[in-house]
């Protein structure tokens, strides 16, 4: 058989899911990577068949996207040439997590493929979401198109939605508690992540930043580069993660039994639909770095509320289902 595995590059989420899944797939006949955007912070192992542009937004220093860069970032041409020349036809089974080219190379060639992603979890109108209506509906539906679907979230809203992939690493990671937070939060400048986390002298704070290449440490601060290894250990021997409204870093923290408080990007509603769904398991959700943040950090520090979820290692049924439901044999 051989399969196509198509994966979003926008964030690390997307990639840190393949790296479980990829070995999974490989088992099941010959396996072909593709990965488009310019965002990721992680990498996978094995290598890309294919690595194209895509179509990426790119983090800001303020909580919110950068629109400039993210315009400048674009190439359209590049998009639509490889949506037309991508081969699809010579895969017995297209499996695509939020990615654009195969997704649309797929319609435009009548092939099928299947989604299996965080993204299209939000196809369900089960899935929570805030009451008033946003654009980016259309993006959950339009952006990566495809017929199947399953989907990851942090509770089975839908019969096609099932619980986080947790990563074996971090499910036979040792977790202890050595008092300090980490914190990830990409769309913010260190300059600014430190004038607050500086005030909060009740813990000290291991903050993982994209803009900086070296590591150096300030008062109760210490700021690194993101690298996988260096920021589960953190974790694993943290007392909590500070970090945005993503998916699978929260979900990670939440399996470890970790304290968790989210921020979600400005301007980003799958991050304030999962911070609305992660607030009903009791997660704190802060909105905004404003003057009212350094005193909900300390009671969120202080709080000894605990979230207990249940998050099975289902990844090797998933895969095997999907593959037997979908591939085709020849």
């Amino acid at each position: 058989m051989k399969i196509l595995y198509a994966i979003q590059g926008t964030g690390n989420g997307h990639i840190s899911r393949a790296r479980e899944i990829v070995p999974l797939l490989q088992q099941y006949g010959k396996l072909d990577l593709l990965i488009s955007g310019t965002q990721a912070d992680v990498s996978l192992s094995q290598p890309l068949k294919y690595q194209l542009h895509g179509f990426s937004f790119v983090f800001g220093k303020r909580g919110g996207v950068d629109y400039i860069k993210t315009y400048k970032t674009m190439n359209l041409r590049a998009l639509l040439r490889d949506v037309r020349t991508l081969p699809l036809k010579k895969y017995d089974l297209i499996i695509n997590d939020f990615e654009p080219v195969a997704a649309w190379a797929c319609k435009l060639q009548k092939l099928e493929s299947v989604s299996l992603s965080h993204q299209c979890a939000f196809i369900s109108p089960k899935t929570p979401r805030p009451k008033s209506w946003n654009y980016a509906e259309w993006l959950f539906k339009y952006y990566a198109p495809a017929r199947h679907h399953v989907g990851f979230h942090f509770e089975r809203y839908d019969d096609f939605i099932r619980t986080p992939v947790i990563r074996s690493e971090i499910r036979n990671m040792e977790t202890q508690n050595l008092g300090h937070y980490s914190v990830y939060l990409p769309a913010y400048a260190d300059e600014f992540l430190l004038k607050y986390f500086g005030a909060i002298k009740e813990a000290s704070w291991q903050i993982f930043s994209k803009h900086t290449k070296t590591e150096y440490r300030q008062g109760n601060i210490w700021v690194q580069p993101i690298h996988n290894k260096a920021f589960n250990k953190s974790l694993a021997a943290a007392a909590g993660l500070l970090t945005g409204g993503g998916f699978e870093g929260p979900a990670e923290a939440l399996f470890m039994g970790k304290k968790l408080m989210m921020i979600p990007m400005k301007g980003q509603y799958e991050q304030q639909c999962n911070a609305l769904a992660a607030a009903g398991l009791g997660v704190s959700v802060q909105q905004k770095i404003d003057e009212s943040f350094v005193e909900n950090v300390k009671n969120w520090i202080a709080s000894t509320e605990k979230i207990n979820v249940n998050f099975p290692d289902e990844t090797t049924q998933i895969v095997a289902g999907l593959v037997s439901k979908y591939g085709k044999q020849r």
